[in-house]
């Protein structure tokens, strides 16, 4: 059962960096391709990033495209999200997710597993 937990939150400001980092304790991530999601208040959950099972693709919002990397380490069972260049607007709850399908899709009704969520907040 993928049991996904995301850390690495937390407040920077703004042009700082954060890594976030989310763990499966299933022991499972290999299986499945992986996303990044963000939901800052009174918006609608987005797609921030997505990696490939192998990690040989990834994809990225327009909005964080240069300035954030995912990345995965399937033998630590662990996908990760490099955020450079932070903006107040990139303050969200960020989320990942896992899905089972072939590609990875930016759509969040794709994925089957969720986390928790980690907070980034980025101040002015």
């Amino acid at each position: 059962q993928v049991q996904l937990v995301e850390s690495g939150g937390g407040l920077v400001q703004a042009g700082g960096s954060l890594r976030l980092s989310c763990a499966d304790s299933g022991r499972t991530l290999s299986s499945y391709i992986m996303g990044w999601f963000r939901q800052a208040p009174g918006k609608e959950r987005e797609f921030v990033a997505g990696i490939s099972r192998g990690g040989g693709s990834t994809y990225y919002a327009d909005s964080v495209k240069g300035r954030f990397t995912i990345s995965r380490d399937n033998a630590k069972n662990t996908v990760y999200l490099q955020m450079n260049s932070l903006k107040p607007e990139d303050t969200a709850g960020y989320y990942c997710a896992a899905r089972r399908g072939v590609r990875v899709s930016l759509g969040q009704e794709a994925y089957d597993y969720w986390g928790q969520g980690t907070q980034v907040t980025v101040s002015s």
